[in-house]
């Protein structure tokens, strides 16, 4: 994968969703065929996935990334959502972002069938979303074999307290 390409499909928009952020936009790499397929040959090629019985990808970007992963790799996908969106018994989690406050929520009954899970992501900034799905997984005996972000930011130190490992594409 040409990080340099990845670099140039990433948009920065100043002030979102807040006065102060500045927001990291991967969706034009979706606009780009050939580096989505190479991106997500390298994301699923990961030993986290590998070791994974199953993929829990986080709302709402990590769910484009997630679903490829899941089927190049063949393995099945888990989504965690923001509040609301599930129907049935969910487990729910809060967590703080650089911005706020806000919950994630899995289906309770998606979670019996597999032990070991990898979560994806599109961007690691503050850690609070994948540590707050982490914590729904750990809370119920299940083991997080790692995570894959397309993006991290470094000066967010988001993985500084993940005790397990954490791969990303592009760090900036």
């Amino acid at each position: 994968m040409r990080i340099k390409r990845l670099i140039e499909l990433i948009d920065t928009y100043k002030d979102f969703p807040k006065k102060g952020i500045e927001f990291k936009d991967v969706l034009g790499i979706i606009q780009e065929p050939q580096v989505f397929k190479e991106l997500i040959s390298e994301m699923s090629s990961s030993q986290i996935i590998k070791n994974a019985e199953a993929i829990v990808s986080i709302d709402a970007r990590g769910f484009i990334f997630g679903s490829a992963i899941s089927f190049y790799s063949s393995k099945p996908m888990i989504v965690a959502r923001k509040p609301g969106k599930l129907p049935g018994e969910v487990i729910e989690e809060e967590y703080y972002l650089e911005y706020g406050k806000s919950s994630l929520s899995i289906q309770k009954e998606s979670l019996d069938r597999f032990s070991s899970y990898a979560i994806v992501d599109d961007l690691l900034a503050t850690g609070g979303t994948i540590d707050c799905v982490a914590n729904i997984l750990m809370k119920r005996g299940k083991k997080v074999t790692g995570v894959v972000t397309v993006v991290e930011l470094m000066n967010l130190n988001g993985r500084v307290d993940f005790n397990f490992p954490v791969e990303t594409m592009l760090s900036l």
